[in-house]
């Protein structure tokens, strides 16, 4: 999916865009992402000046966007425009920092399903190394 497809899926607009393209999709089961991270992200002003390192409650938003795009996809065509609520963030860990000029791959897999309630684990990963990871759980509900 290019980035036109993603703002279909997703009600989240610039500054709070957090992917670029989905890389694999397979509805139903999970997703690949794309965040190019680099120096002109408005947070860098503050987090931290002379040492930008992306904060971590967005790599988590990041991680969250692309299941959004997961569990949107798998739905039937007439839920189509149905919007997706974070419910819970369970297990989270940041392994490393992410820097302008790195590429953010996020992946995120169902766990489980149960009608408009999902469970899936995600990961964050820089070069083949794992930053960031959570169990997300949301819903669906609502329309853009």
């Amino acid at each position: 999916m290019d980035i036109k497809q993603i703002l279909e899926r997703l009600p989240h607009r610039y500054p709070f865009m957090l992917i670029d393209r989905v890389l694999k999709f397979e509805p139903n089961k999970a997703i690949q992402a794309l965040k190019n991270v680099t120096i002109n992200e408005p947070f860098f002003q503050g987090h931290f000046p002379g040492t930008p390192i992306m904060p971590g409650v967005l790599i988590v938003e990041a991680m969250g966007q692309a299941g959004g795009v997961l569990a949107t996809g798998s739905l039937p065509d007439e839920r189509h425009g149905d919007l997706v609520y974070f419910m819970g963030i369970d297990k989270v860990r940041f392994r490393k920092p992410v820097t302008p000029g790195d590429q953010l791959i996020l992946e995120a897999e169902f766990l489980k399903r149960r009608s408009s309630t999902f469970k899936m684990s995600a990961q964050a990963k820089v070069d083949d190394q794992i930053v960031a990871e959570a169990v997300l759980l949301a819903s669906v509900g609502g329309t853009l």
